[in-house]
């Protein structure tokens, strides 16, 4: 039996909604993921892709906006933990973990670069 009482079912909504309003209340980087992810997607709904192009869209920016969640996750747990005091070994994992949000972006431009050039030539 666990010393914290149980949520239910709706109440994990409820917190995922809070958690999603907390990141993008204060992370500069996430809102610009976001802004681009929607220019992406409305690119693809005008170029009319097809419905395995939007997947791999889709998930290519689902799996960028997570890593940077993920990230500020990190960021805030050992803020907390270390109460902002500078440590070496914190700033290690920080840059890790941005290092992950920005192999994650290169991976995701890459991969935009190849569902949307054939279609962009396709215009000329």
């Amino acid at each position: 039996m666990s010393k914290f009482k149980q949520q239910g079912f709706s109440n994990t909504f409820k917190n995922a909604r809070k958690g999603m309003r907390l990141v993008l209340k204060s992370e500069v980087n996430i809102r610009v993921h976001f802004i681009i992810a929607m220019a992406v997607i409305a690119f693809a709904f005008v170029l009319d892709f097809d419905a395995e192009k939007m997947c791999i869209l889709l998930l290519t920016v689902g799996f960028v906006i997570v890593s940077e969640m993920i990230n500020s996750a990190i960021e805030f747990s050992l803020d907390a933990v270390f109460h902002n005091r500078y440590s070496r070994l914190v700033g290690m994992a920080k840059d890790i973990s941005a290092g992950a949000v920005m192999l994650t972006s290169v991976i995701a431009v890459v991969i935009g670069i190849l569902l949307f050039a054939p279609a962009i030539l396709d215009l000329f």
